[in-house]
């Protein structure tokens, strides 16, 4: 009997605890093996440090991620695994310098800030006002005031109430303080982006115009709601830095512009245009033995946002698949199908790595048995899509049944899923119906403090959790080779779109972005 028969359910999860999987020890005397040396002999926290810290973030044409593209080739290479660094295109090459933003007047204070990526350097240090962007009454107004920013600090972020987060607020104001907080936000929010609307330019543009007319510095604030931090994304602009300044910080500056108390300000921004230069995918490969021209693949990107290391946005995920990879080579030397392991560049820009790679290897694509990829923290695998095809609940469950309790109790399969669209790069391989996975971790409140954040830093890293996630991905990876049959590709009866009464339609793969010329974001 086809095993896909039993699971054409009405049902869309399942818990893991449910599939009876079995305790340690398992019977496979690979699992177990797997199981010591990821237990007992992990190497997550090895592999982390000089990553994170030496290294350190991964900024998409930086000299940062070509030296991490290098050590990871050189880790492949010392556990025997082949290993090479494969160019997808170009990207627009950027050194990053210190910051160092000093409030001068009226009183003394250094500045929590950092330039954003991409950005302009200051010619040695500069001083001058900080202004706020003007409420114009029209596009007009506003060209006719743009002279006054040259030679000033031009802030152009809504300064927040609080940086308090409502955390906070909830569990300590009354009633009606939450309630006047949160309309006075509301309120403010809307007159902010309607005062940005009337300038005439596109909040992204507004920066790069500001730059332009001879701004010494612009000035942003992107508050995550969580204490102290913000996300910390790149510039256009081209002609003087673009800096983000901490929420509280920024709320002073802008306290003191508003009220007219004559805030003066120095900045020193070091950074240095390189010019758009090659960028590659690392790309690690375990020949199978039986079937060699059928994958399995491990995936997960190795850029980041340099606002801090990188570390759970996705060190953490590269670190899962090269310590799976690792422990593969040991316990698996000789996989029945192909392994392949990708570390994808450019994902923060638009998938572009992988993306790339999928249009170039339609052969793996065609012939891949199961991809997974993981990318959203440094917590325990908790879900796992099955992505809209038939064919995963059941491999998922004959595979979790041989697993130990102890890594897949508290995972649920979301069947039957549908189909990513993007976000992240499985997203580039199932587009095509290729069985591509991404493995949703326990969050560890990720979006408000780590993710894209200036607190993204090694400390933050769980390794107890991607110790177990890289033990995991490694079982998987080997039931996946071994599993004598193949995938089906047949996909789901896709949900009903409201708006149009119809199914909505599989994902299109879309193209990649192989010069910052083609990039949308």
């Amino acid at each position: 009997m086809p095993r896909i028969f039993f699971w054409l359910l009405a049902f869309t999860s399942i818990s893991a605890g449910q599939l009876r999987a079995q305790t340690i020890p398992v019977e496979d005397p690979v699992l177990r093996r797997l199981w010591s040396l990821g237990i007992d002999s992990s190497h997550v926290y090895e592999l982390a440090q000089p990553l994170l810290d030496s290294i350190g973030p991964r900024l998409t044409g930086s000299p940062s991620i070509g030296s991490g593209n290098e050590w990871l080739v050189a880790r492949y290479r010392e556990w025997g695994i082949s290993a090479k660094n494969e160019q997808y295109g170009t990207w627009r090459a950027w050194r990053r310098g210190i910051t160092h933003f000093d409030l001068l007047s009226p009183r003394v204070r250094s500045l929590e800030a950092i330039m954003l990526a991409w950005s302009a350097p200051t010619k040695g240090r500069v001083e001058g006002k900080v202004i706020v962007l003007p409420d114009v009454a029209d596009s007009s107004a506003f060209k006719a005031w743009l002279p006054a920013a040259k030679g000033n600090f031009v802030l152009i972020s809504y300064p927040q109430p609080t940086c308090r987060p409502d955390s906070s607020f909830k569990q300590n104001a009354l009633p009606a303080t939450w309630d006047s907080l949160q309309a006075s936000r509301k309120r403010g929010r809307e007159e902010w982006a309607a005062r940005v609307q009337r300038t005439g330019i596109a909040g992204p543009d507004l920066a790069t115009v500001l730059a332009d007319a001879g701004a010494l510095g612009v000035v942003t604030s992107l508050w995550s709601q969580g204490w102290g931090v913000d996300r910390i994304f790149g510039t256009r602009a081209t002609k003087a830095p673009v800096v983000d300044v901490s929420c509280e910080d920024y709320g002073l500056l802008f306290r003191l512009a508003e009220r007219k108390q004559s805030p003066v300000a120095r900045l020193e921004a070091q950074s240095e245009a390189l010019g758009e230069q090659p960028v590659f995918n690392t790309i690690a490969e375990i020949r199978g033995a039986e079937k060699p021209d059928e994958y399995v693949m491990l995936s997960a990107h190795f850029d980041s946002w340099d606002g801090a290391s990188g570390a759970t946005d996705n060190g953490t995920g590269t670190i899962t698949m090269l310590e799976a990879a690792r422990l593969l080579s040991l316990a698996y030397p000789k996989p029945k199908r192909t392994i392949i392991i990708g570390h994808w560049s450019g994902e923060e820009q638009g998938l572009n790595g992988s993306r790339a790679w999928a249009a170039d290897h339609p052969e793996v694509v065609q012939k891949l048995q199961a991809l997974f990829n993981q990318d959203n923290g440094t917590g325990r695998i908790q879900t796992i899509g099955t992505q809209g095809l038939l064919g995963a609940g059941p491999a998922f469950a004959g595979w979790f049944a041989r697993l130990p309790s102890e890594l897949t109790a508290d995972i649920k399969l979301q069947i039957p899923g549908v189909p990513g669209s993007g976000g992240t790069d499985n997203a580039s391989f199932i587009c095509y119906g290729a069985p591509a996975f991404s493995l949703g971790s326990l969050p560890w409140e990720y979006f408000t403090y780590t993710w894209h954040t200036n607190r993204d830093t090694f400390d933050k890293i769980v390794f107890e959790e991607v110790k177990q996630n890289a033990t995991l991905v490694a079982m998987l990876t080997y039931l996946a080779s071994e599993d004598p049959v193949f995938m089906s590709r047949d996909r789901r009866v896709m949900p009903i779109d409201p708006a149009s009464g119809t199914s909505r339609p599989w994902p299109e793969c879309t193209k990649s972005a192989r010069a910052s010329s083609e990039s949308q974001r």
